[in-house]
């Protein structure tokens, strides 16, 4: 691969990044009790708790939903992801990485 390509390929990485920083996938779990946001670099950007689904004698119910809503966008963040950087991989590869 010629420096170039390599620079081409470098600068694809940098600018898909950057796209990751910026995507935003929302996680939900509770029937809406609780939302939370990721970003495509599995980087925790926000919580939300709905009071109304809130049951203060049923916190463990309360923890799971969060647990789940966070497990939630952190797989679908990784799927995006892996699928915006599969086509970076090739050219990577070339590279020695």
């Amino acid at each position: 691969m010629g420096k170039i390509d390599q620079a081409k390929a470098l600068l694809q990485a940098k600018k898909l990044q950057k796209e990751l920083q910026k995507l935003i996938i929302v996680g939900e779990s509770g029937d809406g009790a609780v939302r939370v946001e990721v970003n495509g670099e599995q980087k925790l950007k926000k919580v939300h708790i709905d009071p109304d689904y809130v049951d203060v004698n049923d916190i463990g119910q309360l923890e799971r939903w969060i647990e789940d809503a966070v497990k939630s966008a952190m797989q679908e963040s990784q799927k995006i992801a892996a699928e915006k950087v599969q086509p970076l991989l090739g050219n990577l590869g070339s590279l020695g990485l």
